[in-house]
């Protein structure tokens, strides 16, 4: 087998960072963009939050399954499959004239991302086989996260600014064309010829199912009650699918979810620490976002460059503190005081009301809310996939992938029904004949539903206090804390500003591993 490196791999890793960008980019650009693109389209308060939804939904989903068909198809075509898929939809969505169109869009692109990040991870870690070079390639892969989200904040704010929403999706459709003839150029299939993997259908409609019909049971509380049949026949559906779910998986030769990886406490603690909080990140970017351009009159930009505080903290807290404590105290010791810095920054925001100042009232909390995520997300990757090797490692990363989409689609639905309820009781009670005090109305909203964001991280930091351990370096569970899973764990942090794509990387050596293992044999 000829193992002399590729000359153009660095070139590949160009295409591989293109599809990353376009990825990372598409939460933050569209969030900043929304109530212009709300206004636009007549979308009602309580149907915006499926604009957001609908695409976590469809990527979380069918990640798994995504990441299944890479290995039967060949992770190379279906990279292409899933950038050009993605440009597509992100046209049809820029074009969209009805809210309908917009939220097929927004599936479909959930529905090509589930098929191209774990391509284009995968397609890294099989081209740079030198351990030296792969870790340069992950930083690339690192950077290309974090300062994609913070790009994608800037660079939403400007095109609805001063083009139009609508390109905020279209931008996508240039991006796609250059990375898949680079894609098409310079990367090559590896290690595929000769693997047999059976396609988990079942699992994957019966996960998507079950999670979809809670999501819409939360999202329609707020209209026709928390107990009406609507509402509750729903959650039985949702509670119905994903029990046959687990009895489905357990059965499966091939499933989406190898149910044994959940008997680790150490990755259960760590899976339900990334769900859980990703409720507090989703809804303080959901409100905030319209907090300040519909109660404060910021502008798109001002709005996008507000947010960069959290994305600064985060860094902070992930490359700053926990890359270099976490060899050393383990993960519980920095999960616990992240979740409480953090829950003590939702706290502080929950205190916003009409009159308040970015400096005094939003910027400190955006700041050690970032911190403290960022002190959280770090150990809870680098536990949830230490230890794991082989045809596992891929499942596992993808398994805290969909942990994090669901956990934040969920986290919309519930919040955006709590908003809404509140601010229609304030109403109720006080009168909302004003523009004063339909502002003080919505704020209000706004503030109740981050109280769920609080209570959400408070149980997470709970359930990590009780399930996760901090073994000391060289432990039983020490593959969670160095070397070659810590470096990936790092380049993931700053993908979670976006809520994209970020669970795939903590296992890339893993991934890798199997990978070479398999070219090997073939």
């Amino acid at each position: 087998m000829d193992t002399t490196p590729d000359p153009r791999r660095w070139w590949g890793l160009a295409a591989i960072g293109l599809a990353q960008l376009m990825v990372v980019l598409d939460m933050t650009i569209v969030n900043i963009a929304l109530p212009t693109a709300q206004a636009d389209l007549g979308i009602s308060d309580a149907d915006r939050q499926w604009v957001i939804t609908a695409y976590t939904l469809a990527f979380g989903g069918l990640l798994l399954l995504g990441g299944r068909l890479g290995d039967v198809f060949g992770r190379k075509q279906t990279l292409i499959v899933g950038l050009v898929g993605f440009a597509v939809a992100s046209a049809f969505g820029g074009v969209s004239q009805t809210f309908a169109m917009l939220i097929i869009a927004r599936a479909l692109q959930g529905v090509f991302a589930a098929l191209l990040a774990p391509a284009a991870l995968s397609m890294l870690n099989v081209t740079f086989t030198d351990p030296k070079e792969r870790a340069r390639a992950l930083g690339v892969y690192g950077a290309i996260a974090g300062g994609g989200a913070a790009l994608g904040l800037i660079l939403g704010g400007t095109l609805t600014q001063y083009l139009d929403w609508r390109w905020t999706l279209m931008v996508n459709v240039p991006i796609a064309v250059v990375a898949v003839v680079g894609a098409t150029l310079f990367l090559h299939n590896h290690g595929t010829a000769g693997v047999r993997t059976r396609l988990d259908i079942p699992g994957a409609l019966l996960a998507t199912g079950g999670v979809l019909a809670i999501v819409f049971a939360l999202s329609e509380a707020e209209q026709h009650g928390w107990a009406s049949t609507l509402v509750l026949t729903m959650f039985a559906l949702g509670a119905v699918l994903l029990t046959v779910f687990v009895l489905v998986e357990r059965r499966t030769p091939h499933a989406l979810l190898p149910l044994h990886l959940l008997r680790d406490r150490n990755r259960v603690g760590a899976l339900a620490a990334v769900g859980l909080t990703q409720i507090g990140m989703f809804g303080v970017f959901l409100f905030l976002t319209y907090y300040m351009q519909g109660i404060q009159g910021y502008s798109p930009l001002k709005t996008g460059v507000s947010f960069l505080p959290m994305v600064l903290g985060m860094m902070t807290g992930a490359v700053g503190i926990s890359a270099r404590l976490l060899p050393r105290v383990g993960p519980r010791r920095l999960m616990l005081p992240g979740m409480l810095i953090a829950a003590s920054a939702l706290t502080f925001l929950t205190q916003i009301d009409v009159d308040s100042t970015y400096w005094l009232h939003i910027f400190p909390g955006l700041l050690l809310l970032g911190l403290g995520m960022g002190m959280t997300f770090m150990p809870s990757m680098a536990t949830a996939t230490g230890g794991v090797r082989g045809t596992d490692a891929g499942v596992v990363s993808a398994t805290l992938n969909t942990t994090q989409q669901v956990g934040g689609s969920i986290g919309i639905a519930l919040l955006n029904t709590v908003a809404a309820t509140a601010t229609t009781s304030w109403i109720a009670d006080h009168g909302g004949d004003t523009p004063a005090q339909l502002a003080d109305a919505t704020v209000h909203g706004f503030s109740t539903a981050m109280w769920i964001s609080v209570a959400a991280v408070l149980l997470a930091a709970a359930t990590a206090a009780l399930l996760v351990r901090s073994p000391m370096p060289g432990g039983a569970h020490g593959a969670a804390v160095h070397g070659e899973d810590l470096e990936p764990a790092v380049a993931a942090v700053g993908e979670q500003i976006s809520g994209a794509d970020a669970a795939a990387i903590p296992a890339a050596t893993g991934t890798a591993r199997a990978d070479e293992e398999g070219g090997a044999r073939s």
